[in-house]
């Protein structure tokens, strides 16, 4: 099993290449930030965490300017997306994003993706909410094309380009890889056609062993080997975590409050400690 852990970097917390520095320290696997671009001050669409929107999803950092602050400070730590909104996001600019950093960590980049939640938000960006699967789905493929590709080109109905040149192509080989977030009724679908491993968030003590062994059963159906899973915000509680792993997960990342240092340090301790006593 491998350990990381996951933090929304803001503007009031702790720096994100301190955090990941001090994770790397203690021997976290992999350091995963979210994003929101902004948060629509109507509020119209209901987080689906509850009653109240947390503070950090309106003061979140920039993704990748944390992400590429995190790879300077740091040596071996996983850095992951976690989930980058890429139906908010150009394709072509993206794909040059990800490489970039995949290229200035010598290839450490776990990309995580996901469709979002907010409706306002995506719809500021120009993404209709009903076809934002279509959208996700076919600027991933555009972005495969672009990182694999020394010209590449792409057509669909949403993301439409003509040969084009872009450096540089990614250290991981085909590409860094894509974890695809979420647990609505199609996700495994999308896994199966274009991720390379799951990640879910068990809200409410979710019982993922269903879910994992259709994922399984899709995969093979379509004659791809056994999908990894990584749990987000996973319990950190050693029972639970080993339930996970006799399920096949290979990776848990704790959740790291949006806080300043005298609160991040000692909670990546105990959670350190966690991992210790694990074994």
């Amino acid at each position: 099993m491998k350990f990381g852990v996951a933090i929304f970097p803001t503007d009031y917390s702790i720096a994100p290449h301190r955090v990941a520095k001090e994770a790397e320290d203690r021997g976290f696997e992999s350091i995963f930030f979210p994003e929101h671009t902004h948060i629509p001050a109507s509020r119209k669409t209901p987080w689906p965490g509850g009653a109240e929107l947390p503070k950090e999803y309106s003061h979140s950092l920039d993704l990748f300017v944390a992400l590429g602050a995190a790879a300077a400070a740091t040596e071996k730590i996983m850095l992951g997306t976690g989930i980058c909104l890429v139906i908010e996001r150009d394709p072509i600019t993206l794909a040059n994003e990800v490489a970039t950093l995949d290229h200035i960590s010598n290839g450490r980049v776990l990309f995580g993706v996901g469709g979002g939640w907010n409706r306002e938000e995506m719809e500021n960006h120009g993404t209709n909410y009903e076809k934002r699967w279509i959208v996700l789905r076919e600027r991933i493929e555009a972005m495969k094309a672009i990182w694999t590709e020394d010209e590449a080109s792409y057509h669909g109905d949403f993301v439409d380009f003509e040969r084009i040149w872009s450096w540089p192509k990614p250290v991981q080989k085909p590409h860094p890889p894509i974890f695809v977030g979420g647990n609505g009724a199609r996700t495994l679908d999308r896994v199966v056609r274009y991720g390379d491993e799951w990640m879910p968030l068990p809200r409410g003590g979710l019982d993922l062993s269903p879910r994992i062994r259709e994922l399984q059963d899709l995969a093979a159906k379509a004659g791809r080997a056994p999908i990894p899973v990584t749990i987000f915000f996973a319990p950190p509680d050693i029972e639970q975590l080993r339930a996970f792993e006799d399920l096949g997960v290979g990776r848990c990342l704790f959740h790291l409050p949006s806080a300043e240092e005298d609160v991040i340090l000692p909670k990546l301790d105990e959670l350190a400690g966690v991992v210790a006593q694990y074994g």
